[in-house]
Parts: C-alpha cells; sequence; structure tokens
C-alpha cells in the first residue's frame, strides 16, 4: 500500500477511534470504574434489579452516622483524630444551672446533669490542649499487655504469636502468694479483674531499675501484678522467680493496674478494700517509680466532691501517651483526667510528675441513687469518646477532651463487664453485657436476663441484643462479669462471652454471636461459671485460639470457631482473674495463692 492510500485511511479511523474512546470513557464514568478515580469515599452502587419482577419502591432510610475508622496509615496526631460530633439522634436539649452544671436530656425522658470540677471547684470547662486516641495498634510502645485488655479499645490480652504444635496446657512455674480478711469476706491470691501486666524492657530501661543483678542481664519480660494479698509481685516470666522485691501496700487490689505504655519506668495502681483484719486505711490511688519502687504521687479515693463516698478503684486506668494524660474513673463516680507533666530523663534516671486534676462528676435519672454511681469496669476509648458504665445500669458515651455527655443509655442493672470497642466495616460499635444483681434484690425475683448489646458508638442507637435468663445470687452476681473476646482475624465475625449462673447459681455458659446479627454461632454449657475474661491468642499458624478459666480453677484452651476444648488443665482453685499471654507463656493467678506460669504448646 502506497503513503497516499495509507493517510486516507489514517484520516478514516480517527474519526472512528475518538468516538470508540469517548463512548468507552462514557461507559466507564457511568460504572464508575476510571482507573484515576479516586473511589475509597464512594457509594457503591445500586444493584441491577430485573425488569421482569415487579418492584415494590421502598423510602430510602437515612443512614446512621457512624465514625470513620481509623485511617491508614496510623494517625496518632490527637488535633487529627478529635471527633467533632453532632448531637445524637436521641438528644433533646441542653439546659445550663447553677454553680456550671448542666442538664442534658434526651428523647425517652432520661437527664443527665454534670459537673467539671478543677481544684475541687464547679468551673466552666475549656480544655487547654486537644485530648483524642489513636487506634489501639498505637496506644503502647512498649511489648507486651500494659493495662487491662491491653489498650483503649480493651481488645486483647495478649502479645505477639504463638507456636502452637501441640495444643496443650503445660504449667511451666507457680509462685506462692497469700491472702488477706476484710470486709465480712477471705481474699485469697487474685481476683477479678485482676489481670498480670507482661512487659518486656528495653535495656536502657531495665538497667535504671532496681532489678536483681541477674535479672538485668537477661532479655527479660517481666511479670508485674497487684492481687488481693496486698502485695505487688515482679516475676521473671520464663522462670516464675522474683525479679525484684514485692511492693507491700497491705490491702486488697482488685483491679487490674498499669504499667506507663510510653515505656516509662511507671506503675499505676487503685484499691480494691481498705481493711485488712480489722485495720483500716484510706482509699489510694498510687503511681509508683519503678526505678526505687517509691510512690512519687497519689490521690484518695474518698472525696468531699464525689456524690458517693465509696472510694475503691476498681477500674484500670488507661494513659494517653501523647498528652501525658492520665484518666481514671472511680467507685465514687468519679472520672479523674489527669495532666501528668511527666519529666523522665533515661539517661540519669531522674522522673517526676506534677499532676493537674480535672473532675467531671454527674447525676443520671437511670441512676438516682449515690450507691449507683460506682464504676467498676475499666472505660473503653475511641478518639476522643469514653465509654463507661456504672452500678446503677447509666452507660454513658462521654467525650474525654471536653467533658460533656454525648449521649447515655439504660443498661437496666448494673455493669461490671468492660465495654470493648470494635472497629467494623460499616461503622464503630460497642459492646456492653450486664449482670443480675439489682433487678433482682429489688423485686425478690430469683432471675432476670443478663443482655448482651451492640450499640452504635457515635449514636448510642441499639443494633441488635441477645438476653440470657440468670440466676440472682447474693454478693456474687450471675449474668456477665468477664469482658469478651473480640473476635480477628479469621474469627473476626464473633464476640465470645462468659455467661454465670445460667442453669443453677453455680454453672454458665460461654457463647459465640455473629457480630452483626447478634445470634449465636455456638453455646457451650459449662458445669462451673466463669467471671475470668476469656482470650484470644493469635497462632503462627495464622489460626486464632482462645483461653477461658472457670470457678472449677480450670484453664481451658479452646477452639475459638466451635467452642471445643483442646486441653485443660488445673490451677487448684476458682480463677476469677483473666489470663494474660506473651508469646507462648499465659499468667494468671488463682485462689489457690499461687501466680502459675503455663505454657500454650
Amino acid at each position: 500500500m502506497d503513503q497516499n492510500n495509507r493517510t486516507g485511511n489514517f484520516k478514516v479511523l480517527v474519526p472512528v477511534f475518538l468516538v470508540s474512546l469517548v463512548v468507552l470513557i462514557a461507559l466507564l464514568v457511568f460504572q464508575d470504574r476510571l482507573p484515576w478515580v479516586d473511589r475509597s469515599q464512594a457509594v457503591s452502587p445500586t444493584p441491577e434489579v430485573s425488569s421482569d419482577v415487579p418492584q415494590t419502591l421502598e423510602p430510602t432510610p437515612e443512614p446512621t452516622p457512624t465514625p470513620e475508622p481509623t485511617p491508614t496509615p496510623e494517625i496518632t496526631d490527637p488535633e487529627a483524630l478529635l471527633l467533632d460530633w453532632q448531637d445524637p439522634p436521641s438528644f433533646v436539649s441542653k439546659t445550663k444551672g447553677n454553680n456550671h452544671s448542666v442538664v442534658k436530656k434526651y428523647a425517652d425522658g432520661a437527664t443527665i446533669q454534670y459537673q467539671v470540677l478543677q481544684g475541687g471547684k464547679p468551673v466552666d470547662y475549656m480544655p487547654d490542649y486537644t485530648l483524642a486516641f489513636a487506634s489501639d495498634k498505637a496506644y503502647s510502645l512498649v511489648e507486651g499487655i500494659t493495662t487491662f485488655r491491653g489498650n483503649n479499645y480493651r481488645n486483647t490480652a495478649s502479645f505477639g504469636t504463638a507456636d502452637i504444635v501441640e495444643k496443650k496446657l503445660e504449667i511451666v512455674w507457680s509462685h506462692d502468694v497469700g491472702a488477706i480478711s476484710a470486709a465480712n469476706s477471705f481474699w485469697p491470691g487474685s481476683g477479678w479483674t485482676g489481670q498480670p501486666l507482661l512487659v518486656h524492657w528495653p535495656e536502657e530501661i531495665r538497667n535504671l531499675m532496681n532489678i536483681h543483678p541477674e535479672m538485668k542481664s537477661k532479655d527479660l519480660v517481666e511479670v508485674i501484678y497487684p492481687i488481693l494479698d496486698g502485695n505487688i509481685y515482679f516475676l521473671d516470666l520464663e522462670t516464675g522467680k522474683p525479679t525484684r522485691e514485692k511492693i507491700k501496700i497491705g490491702f486488697p487490689i482488685k483491679g487490674t493496674g498499669m504499667v506507663d505504655p510510653r515505656g516509662y519506668p511507671l506503675l499505676y495502681t487503685g484499691m480494691g478494700i481498705n481493711e485488712n483484719n480489722g485495720k483500716y486505711t484510706e482509699f489510694k490511688f498510687r503511681i509508683i517509680s519503678l526505678i526505687d519502687q517509691k510512690e512519687i504521687f497519689t490521690f484518695p479515693g474518698k472525696d468531699p466532691n464525689a456524690y458517693r463516698s465509696w472510694g475503691a478503684m476498681d477500674s484500670s486506668p488507661i494513659l494517653n501517651r501523647q498528652t501525658d494524660t492520665l484518666i481514671q474513673p472511680m467507685e465514687n463516680g468519679m472520672v479523674n483526667k489527669i495532666k501528668l507533666n511527666t519529666q523522665f530523663d533515661p539517661t540519669t534516671g531522674t522522673l517526676s510528675l506534677n499532676p493537674q486534676i480535672t473532675q467531671y462528676r454527674y447525676k443520671s435519672s437511670y441512676s438516682p441513687n449515690s450507691s449507683d454511681q460506682g464504676i467498676e469496669g475499666s472505660a473503653a476509648y475511641y478518639r476522643n469518646l469514653m465509654y463507661i458504665c456504672d452500678n446503677g445500669g447509666t452507660l454513658q458515651c462521654l467525650d474525654i477532651n471536653s467533658l460533656e455527655p454525648v449521649w447515655i443509655f439504660d443498661v437496666e442493672d448494673d455493669t461490671d463487664s468492660t465495654i470493648v470497642v470494635s472497629e467494623e466495616e460499616d461503622g464503630v460499635y460497642i459492646y456492653t453485657a450486664n449482670e443480675v444483681d439489682k433487678r433482682c434484690a429489688s423485686t425478690g425475683k430469683a432471675t432476670a436476663p443478663a443482655n448482651i448489646r451492640k450499640i452504635n458508638a457515635l449514636t448510642g442507637e441499639l443494633v441488635w441484643q441477645k438476653d440470657y435468663t440468670c440466676y440472682y445470687r447474693n454478693y456474687i452476681n450471675g449474668g456477665v462479669l468477664g469482658t469478651p473476646l473480640v473476635g480477628k482475624n479469621d474469627i473476626a465475625d464473633l464476640i465470645i462471652y462468659p455467661v454465670c449462673f445460667t442453669g443453677s447459681q453455680y454453672d454458665g455458659k460461654l457463647v459465640a454471636l455473629d457480630k452483626k446479627t447478634g445470634e449465636e454461632v455456638w453455646v457451650r454449657d459449662l458445669s462451673a461459671y466463669s467471671w475470668s475474661s476469656p482470650v484470644d491468642i493469635l497462632g503462627s499458624d495464622g489460626k486464632t485460639y482462645a483461653l477461658f478459666c472457670d470457678f472449677k480453677g480450670d484453664m481451658h484452651l479452646f477452639d475459638p470457631k466451635t467452642g471445643e476444648d483442646l486441653d485443660v488443665v488445673s490451677l487448684g482453685a476458682n480463677i476469677e482473674s483473666s489470663p494474660a499471654v506473651y508469646g507462648n507463656m499465659a499468667v494468671v493467678g488463682s485462689y489457690a495463692q499461687k501466680i502459675f506460669g503455663v505454657r500454650i504448646k
């Protein structure tokens, strides 16, 4: 073909090509498939509907607003994480009263009155810095489990992966502990929540501390365990031998302590009982230097500004490392937000604090009595939103930055099980479950339902609820006391709860519910109830394994997909405490007055 013919054909082909290109682009635009278009925020197209089938058109519901999942890569700047929340659908009005008090009213007629105090005086609070948490993965800079259930979402008590081959449990070591008689009861070993802290100290920090010389020279993972016998124990994860002298508090510690997530040598712990065999003391929250094991700051549990006089601190503290802020909910009904002003120089080993305390107090129409004010479960946090529930059944979402309640929800009974935060494909949610306590105590009924709920984390709207009829037992409550196992990886669709006294005052169930629907995936009858929180463990094979402990004193290694036991080992007596896991090693204490190190083989 000669040049003229090639030129003529090209002139014919150009319009054809251009028309085809325009048609192709139009099709891609119509299908939202242009390769250079960012579809990450796009709404999915409506599914195609066959014209052969008659259709009933339903009005499109307004979507429920939910917080966006934490961005990837991880953002830790509080300013970028701050949620500018809008009033939830249940909100009705907000009225300012005397002495800087505010009353918020909601659609069901419920109210919450609140104040913020500084220096013990109510103030018109305006924060002078921004407080918001990053995701669970960004909580800690130190390897290990440094607070109850590991982070601000309260969704794990295991660190790393475990090389699980034999699927067996082996007691590697045990360490003897004591007991205390107090409050008309006997407090042996460790109890609820009683989770140990497991810390892999960096060499630089390890060398600053008063650790025994033979322990300083090894790559130490330290077990730090405040327990019921009034002591704080320091043990080697590998051998169970003491790494340093125990700290003698002298009064029972029921809750779980906290190690500073920045890797600073600081330990934080409250108290559970202020009596020891007829001797009484003041409730204290303590911050202890782990350089020399001395207290460097305390504040009292009994507060003249609190509506309730009981000063215990079963709730585990949390620390926002980006802003140097400690948060401690109290059984007196107060929430303490403490700017620590920490000064730590690892080169010289100097450490100091200059804490400034801001307090939040409230009265809820759901929890009208002062005895209802106590907060025993540990708070969970999503960005600047804090989730707590009290003894009277008031679940509230509190903006921890501005100290203003966002929404409240009536869960109908005492709630000690810690709330957990779950980021899911369609939004961010919390899971909570109550006890069988006040509803039976006030009516004389033998049973009541324990209610497991999934709730929209931003709006407070109920997604689903699953009920289990449970027996009431004075002082040792039925229902849910343990914090749930939040499924991840290959069990990401599950949430697993222990439920107490479902057939009698001694038995229970372990239930796995579908996160989306709340329906049972499996349920397992237990001959001995469990207050202990189950723990998920990621195997090196990519499979998830799990542990739970019970009233009989057994630790169970089980398959969380089916609920079936893989192995069981006895730890001698009731295990109310929740285990923590580092690699292949689990640690927990029991009423047998021992702390155990158990290998998952």
